[in-house]
């Protein structure tokens, strides 16, 4: 499999040359795969250090994203996948982890694209990532990818205002949380490195990974390592540095920050059962 720069940097070569929203697109086919492997402990600290997870236990229920992210820009980087890999926005994600997995567990990852919608900014394709041990499914996830274009017709409205949820903790992020979130996870999209490169793709500033506030907010559960149903919507980008506000009644849970402190930025929920 191509290394992860080859596939950045293949992706950076290749979205000039895609446009977003043709009626004739079509997304590839095939599944891809990482063999059965364990995890490597450096990244995977790091990750627990920059997220708020207990230094050791259980894997995050949101780490089998994080180590399938190779896969994804091997996926999106491709010639025959639609959309231009520069820009894309995480919009939405669910995860159902169907047993506790562990540092030691060697779990076979797989992933495909499963669908594109118009979306009211855009274009959106719906990525699926599932993680076997043995044969048996044991973690999966569905997560929304956005490019921003033009559209014209009818498209989805927007989300209605989420209800207040009890605040719990604030939180000052850093201007460089973006790159130790990317130097952690891999996941080095321009978008959340520095202004300039963020500038290019329509923010004033560089913006905060989304799957960094769900797994900041999850770290946050009395006992993390028990969630197994989880569902997060990134609703307004985090632009850094940034104060944001953690709020939650145990099951549901916001970021909200802004200038009034009223501003959603994620929502989601994440439950046991």
């Amino acid at each position: 499999m191509p290394s992860l720069t080859l596939s950045l940097a293949r992706g950076a070569v290749t979205s000039p040359f895609k446009r977003a929203g043709r009626p004739d697109a079509t997304l590839p086919a095939d599944r891809l795969s990482l063999p059965a492997a364990p995890v490597a402990p450096g990244p995977l600290t790091a990750y627990r250090t920059i997220c708020g997870f207990p230094a050791t236990g259980p894997l995050p229920v949101t780490y089998p994203h994080v180590l399938a992210f190779p896969l994804a820009m091997r996926l999106m980087t491709r010639r025959d996948f639609p959309l231009p890999v520069t820009g894309l926005v995480h919009t939405w994600i669910e995860i159902t982890a169907h047993r506790t997995l562990h540092p030691e567990d060697r779990f076979e990852l797989t992933l495909y694209a499963q669908e594109l919608t118009p979306h009211r900014r855009g274009t959106e394709v719906t990525v699926v990532t599932e993680a076997h041990i043995g044969g048996e499914l044991v973690w999966e996830s569905r997560s929304g990818y956005l490019s921003r274009h033009a559209t014209t017709g009818d498209r989805p409205a927007p989300q209605p205002p989420a209800p207040g949820l009890p605040p719990v903790a604030e939180w000052r992020l850093p201007a460089n949380l973006g790159r130790r979130y990317g130097a952690a996870s891999g996941d080095r999209n321009p978008i959340h490195l520095h202004p300039l490169t963020a500038r290019l793709f329509g923010f004033p500033r560089a913006i905060a990974h989304g799957m960094w506030t769900v797994a900041r907010c999850l770290a946050e559960a009395p006992e993390p390592s028990l969630l197994r149903t989880v569902r997060a919507d990134f609703r307004a980008p985090v632009l850094l540095p940034a104060t944001v506000t953690y709020a939650t009644d145990g099951t549901a849970f916001q970021l909200r920050g802004g200038g009034d402190g009223e501003r959603v930025h994620l929502t989601g929920t994440a439950g046991t059962g």
